[in-house]
């Protein structure tokens, strides 16, 4: 499986595509290796729990270092950051709730049909639907819906989770496009760790420690803090469409990571899945560039 990952990441920096293609394969490593470790904490403070350290302190980190100057944000660009906010708590929360019932691949993979959705719609040429179904059957394979032995309720938190991810792909492209540097994700982060402290705070604060609140701390930097920033500059290199089928491979990340850190161990249908996710990523990012988003100029400030 690693070896895999290493092929297609070794073809993707070779084409003029590959820097948006790389921060995004990156991106998707830290969010997997992310949410196998936030598993540990379930046990202290639960998913809601976990969720809410990692978005608090992701808020708080982003305000602190990049202090956005929202005066300098039309209504509609701060208006998108705020509903990015709310998707991305959406996301976080939904996903960690399917993950406590689920194993972390078969969530990854329903939560893929999200993006799988983005790339269908928005997608352009044969490609459009070629790589997407491909995709597609990866995906089943992953999940084996006909093993009859999945937690439904799982099941519908991820499809959840999808539904908060394709919405957060096209609401981080719009955002970095209008909004400089890391502006926008400085002010949707802060909101998404207001809604978590809003929904889980009062159940979860009571019991917090010290030592959890600092593990939470370095969960945060790893997922979301750097996995976001490099999905909001990948979303300036790439279209909608190519970087929604390139999450294709975040199932295949998530297998291997669950069988490693987790020891989830996969079937035969699932890593036969891995090989179609992996084939499909591979096609989509051929044709995955886009034109250069210009850098939005910040605005002037008053003398």
């Amino acid at each position: 499986m690693l070896g895999v990952i290493t092929i297609f990441m070794l073809t993707v920096t070779r084409s003029a595509n590959g820097v948006g293609t790389g921060m995004a394969v990156v991106s998707m490593c830290c969010v997997q290796l992310g949410i196998a470790l936030a598993v540990g904490l379930f046990d202290s403070v639960g998913a809601e729990g976990a969720s809410l350290l990692r978005l608090g302190w992701a808020g708080l980190i982003l305000l602190v270092l990049v202090r956005p100057q929202v005066r300098s944000f039309s209504r509609a660009n701060l208006l998108a950051c705020l509903a990015l906010g709310v998707v991305t708590a959406g996301l976080t929360f939904l996903f960690m709730a399917a993950v406590a019932r689920i194993p972390l691949g078969t969530a990854s993979a329903l939560e893929f049909l999200g993006p799988l959705s983005v790339a269908v719609l928005r997608g352009r040429g044969r490609g459009a639907l070629v790589w997407p179904g491909l995709a597609a059957v990866g995906v089943l394979l992953l999940t084996e819906p006909w093993s009859g032995a999945i937690d439904g309720i799982g099941v519908a938190y991820a499809l959840g989770a999808a539904a908060c991810w394709a919405g957060y792909i096209l609401l981080t492209q719009h955002v970095g496009d209008a909004v400089s540097g890391l502006q926008g994700l400085a002010v949707s982060m802060p909101v998404a760790g207001l809604l978590a402290t809003l929904v889980a705070g009062p159940a979860v604060l009571p019991e917090l420690t010290w030592q959890l609140a600092l593990q939470g701390l370095g969960l945060a930097i790893l997922l979301p803090v750097v996995p976001f920033a490099l999905e909001m500059m990948a979303l300036r290199r790439l279209t909608a469409a190519a970087f929604g089928t390139l999450m294709c491979l975040e199932p295949a990340i998530a297998v291997f990571v669950g069988l490693v850190a987790l020891h989830q161990v996969p079937g035969i249908a699932p890593l036969i899945g891995v090989g179609f996710v992996i084939a499909a990523g591979v096609g989509v990012q051929r044709s995955a560039a886009r034109e250069p988003v210009r850098e939005p100029e910040p605005a002037l400030q008053p003398a």
